[in-house]
């Protein structure tokens, strides 16, 4: 195959000029000096090839302060300073000593201004746990904004409208014309659900959400607008290895394989981003778009954001039905192996039992081989294959996975046939999570892989996992998404959080109550397999507290141990109150405060401010998911997000009451014209 270049080899990223609220001690306390600072992310993707076809892509970052120059004594020296709009392009030379004193982040010089200077404390508001205060709530927001909320749910409510919402919004933009459809749609939905067109235009979005305590999980929500065949086709082609579908073969699992049925994966979807691989270049540009998202958190929240990321946007489907069958099927085999069901790490098997194992077969060459390539953690509990390899770019899938039969010796795969051209796609997706997840690392911003699903899951987590391996040993960079509707939840979780404790990485987790239960459900009857769906919505909360619970516990072992309690970074992603307010109680009773920066919460933009926000507030920390992109681009979104407050008319039936009464009190205060002007700082 054709070796792909990165679309935009070399970026400059202007990032943009703070207040001086925000970068008060770069100036030194100044009052009267230059107050203002710009921060460039110079980044530089240079995707060179060698002889065995291999990209190798190095990123580089400066950051330059150009407000104030501070020498040892506390005076202030003026420097060169650009007065131009966020859009201009700026370019500084500075000297290797500037380069290095400029590399201390701004998160960390701005989060002590107040305290360190001015002896002033961070403002914190008490926390009403019945989320029931609107002006705790509506703070951030004008009047207008209050109202356009109110008109947005007010639709929201009608069935109808929601059920048709694709159609009506199509209809409008013909009969209207783009110019007049932006104008109403920046008036209504796409105002309230989106930040902005592009990660400029959102910058005074996030700056406000911050001084309101509030941090933001960026998202790029441009989505093809393609039809249900186009979609089906794209996913059968996409899904299956150019030397054909092998589910026929002994031992294949029909979860893990495409059915045309469900090729669409929309299907009964209403709050998940799809993506459809078209070809290789598609996903570069996915890359590079995940890295724009990047670059725009790290200039316009100091370092406290997040970006969430998708991998079926960044290779081909079939790539990740392949492994997670592969490691379905090795589990299987384990379980073989150790007699019963169950985990490996709760059977502690060593290498020794292996031996014993292949006992009748040990004097094959190909088994002595695989038994020198079996991996172990420090407790010694055997791992069947060096999964590190799976992100390691010189390594084979078909080479990797493949184990003796017991009675033979004879070696069998437990892939299905994989193409050398595939096995360079799979490097490919490989690279391109690699180059975005080093960025995030560079620019100290957290990456977030997106749950998907079922079928395509075991591949996901397991390769976060590698990534979380090989990047979060200081901290948690790489955050995977476990949904708890699922009945294996609880189980994979705790199976993770063994796997960080004994291979000694940090380990991160967003839990969500899940996305695609409609379409899991459908599917594994039309297949034939186990559904793997809890079997009531309370039997979900009870898997998602439960499994909350346990990270909590390990927390507290850690802190109780004397150890770093951040070794376990958990977001409490619920757009449910009874939720939040579980995980803030066991909190509370188990000794983890806020500032621990272990436990975090995060909802979607436009939906439930009245949990964000006082969460932010009371000095929690509080995140928005914030999707942008162009208006007409993000019409796919737009139907997903009212289809999902049809879904919630409980939530939505309490915003409205609350958005009404801050309403009248504003009106009956004579605050119609409020200005919201916050004063907080993210924990």
């Amino acid at each position: 195959m054709a070796q792909l270049r990165s679309l935009n080899p070399s970026r400059t990223t202007i990032q943009l000029a703070y207040y001086c609220r925000n970068v008060g001690s770069v100036c030194s306390g100044s009052r009267n000096g230059l107050l203002g600072s710009v921060t460039e992310f110079y980044s530089s993707n240079n995707t060179n090839k060698n002889n065995h076809g291999k990209f190798s892509q190095k990123r580089s970052l400066h950051t330059i302060c150009a407000g104030a120059n501070v020498n040892s004594n506390g005076s202030k020296n003026a420097v060169q300073r650009w007065q131009n709009p966020i859009l201009s392009d700026v370019r500084c030379l500075h000297s290797a000593a500037q380069d290095k004193q400029a590399q201390v982040s701004v998160a960390d010089r701005t989060q002590h201004v107040q305290s360190k200077e001015e002896g002033v404390k961070p403002q914190r508001d008490p926390l009403d746990v019945s989320f029931n205060d609107p002006i705790a709530a509506f703070k951030s927001k004008t009047t207008w904004e209050l109202a356009r909320a109110y008109l947005v749910y007010m639709i929201c409510s009608s069935e109808k409208i929601v059920e048709h919402n694709m159609t009506l919004l199509k209809i409008a933009r013909n009969v209207l014309g783009s110019k007049l459809f932006v104008m109403l749609m920046k008036s209504t939905f796409y105002g309230h659900f989106v930040a902005g067109e592009n990660r400029h235009t959102i910058v005074p979005t996030l700056e406000r959400l911050r001084s309101f305590g509030v941090k933001p999980i960026l998202d790029y929500s441009v989505e093809e607008d393609i039809s249900q065949e186009e979609a089906e086709k794209r996913e059968v082609e996409s899904s299956v290895s150019s030397a054909g579908d092998n589910e026929k073969d002994a031992g294949a699992l029909p979860q893990y394989h495409v059915d045309k049925s469900f090729a669409d994966r929309r299907y009964k979807v209403s709050s998940a981003r799809t993506y459809f691989y078209l070809n290789e270049a598609t996903c570069e540009r996915n890359m590079e778009i995940f890295i724009k998202c990047l670059e725009a958190v790290s200039g316009a929240t100091f370092g406290t954001g997040i970006t969430a990321i998708k991998l079926t946007a960044l290779g081909r489907p079939q790539l990740l039905l392949q492994l997670s069958e592969v490691i379905m099927r090795t589990r299987k085999y384990m379980e073989a192996l150790v007699g019963g069901q169950g985990n490996v790490l709760t059977h502690h098997k060593t290498i020794k039992d292996l031996e014993k194992y292949y006992a009748s077969v040990g004097d094959n060459k190909d088994v002595q081989q695989f038994l020198k390539n079996v991996t172990s953690d420090k407790e010694g509990i055997l791992h069947l294959f060096p999964w590190s390899g799976i992100v390691d770019e010189d390594s084979q899938l078909s080479d990797t996975f493949r184990v003796p039969d017991p009675l033979t010796g004879q070696m069998r795969r437990l892939i299905s046939q994989i193409s050398p051209k595939e096995e360079e796609m799979f490097r490919n997706m490989i690279r391109r999570l690699n180059t975005i997840v080093k960025t995030a690392a560079e620019l100290d911003v957290r990456i977030m892989v997106d749950a998907e699903q079922t079928y395509f899951q075991p591949a996901i987590t397991r390769i976060t996992l590698e990534m979380m391996r090989k990047y979060n040993k200081d901290k948690a960079i790489v955050f995977n998404t476990y949904q708890c509707y699922l009945r294996e939840t609880f189980r994979e979780v705790v199976t993770d959080l063994e796997q960080a404790s004994r291979q000694n990485f940090y380990f991160g987790a967003k839990l969500v109550r899940g996305a695609y239960m409609e379409q899991e459900r459908a599917r594994a009857q039309a297949l034939g397999y186990a559904d793997p769906v809890n079997p009531s919505y309370e039997a979900t909360t009870e898997m998602y507290h439960k499994t909350l619970a346990e990270c909590l516990r390990r927390i507290k072992v850690l802190k109780d141990c004397g150890q770093d309690a951040r070794k376990i970074g958990i977001m409490v992603a619920s757009h449910n109150e009874d939720t939040v307010r579980f995980a803030i109680e066991n909190m509370k009773s188990i000794g983890i405060s806020p500032e621990d920066k272990v436990i975090c919460f995060g909802q979607l933009l436009g939906m439930c401010d009245y949990i964000t926000f006082p969460l932010g507030q009371a000095g929690y920390s509080a995140y928005k998911y914030i999707p942008y992109g162009p208006v007409e681009e993000v019409l796919p979104y737009l139907s997903r997000r009212a289809q999902e407050n049809k879904g919630v008319l409980k939530k939505i039936k309490k915003e409205k009451r609350l958005l009404l009464s801050e309403i009248r009190r504003r009106l009956f205060r004579g605050q119609l014209f409020y200005t919201p002007k916050g004063n907080y700082v993210p924990i």
